[in-house]
């Protein structure tokens, strides 16, 4: 009888620590694992891996590209139209290490690359007269914007897959001033 008591909580307990041992990385994740906060492996192949229990804990990273809406910003482009710019960005994790390291977290990630595309969209798209940005050459510039994007994203471990513009709009303004531009070199043009 007094053997049973002692042989359940053993029971119990070695139940526990080999819970506590074991972490599962998905096929969609990559993983930290962390001794006292400092990094000491990292798992990026889905399976069942082992830790120290109580000891060291698992932070979990996506591996899929992730989406980032950021807020309309607006931009004055170089023959002084006001637009809003909305654009969207695609973006995946390549140094967990890294990424975790200076940024630490997605939520704080997507803030960073919010601000760093937004001041990438207005400086390239500021540059530009409106015709050139309804025009082709819009995909030239979101490869710039994506490019400069990038370099910035690699001290963060992250790569950019793509960045768009979802919507381009022009203020009231603008749109009639930019008709009225229009319809004058229409008629410049027939006078030659």
């Amino acid at each position: 009888m007094k053997g049973l008591k002692l042989i359940i909580p053993a029971i119990v307990l070695i139940i526990v620590v080999v819970f506590q041992s074991l972490f599962i990385v998905q096929e969609i994740s990559q993983a930290i694992v962390l001794q006292f906060g400092d990094p000491k492996k990292i798992v990026t192949k889905a399976g069942l891996n082992f830790k120290l229990p109580f000891i060291q804990n698992v932070v979990y990273l996506d591996k899929r590209i992730l989406n980032l809406d950021n807020d309309p910003e607006e931009v004055i482009a170089a023959d002084q139209k006001r637009l809003i710019v909305d654009a969207i960005a695609r973006f995946k994790i390549i140094d967990p290490l890294k990424f975790y390291i200076s940024v630490g977290n997605e939520r704080v990630a997507r803030s960073r690359l919010s601000t760093i595309i937004n001041s990438r969209i207005r400086g390239v798209l500021g540059k530009q007269e409106l015709a050139t940005l309804l025009s082709t050459d819009r995909t030239k510039q979101m490869a710039i914007i994506q490019n400069d994007v990038n370099n910035e994203a690699q001290n963060f471990g992250i790569e950019i897959v793509d960045v768009r513009i979802k919507e381009l709009i022009y203020l009231q303004q603008t749109v009639k001033q930019f008709t009225k531009e229009c319809k004058l070199k229409e008629k410049e043009k027939q006078k030659i």
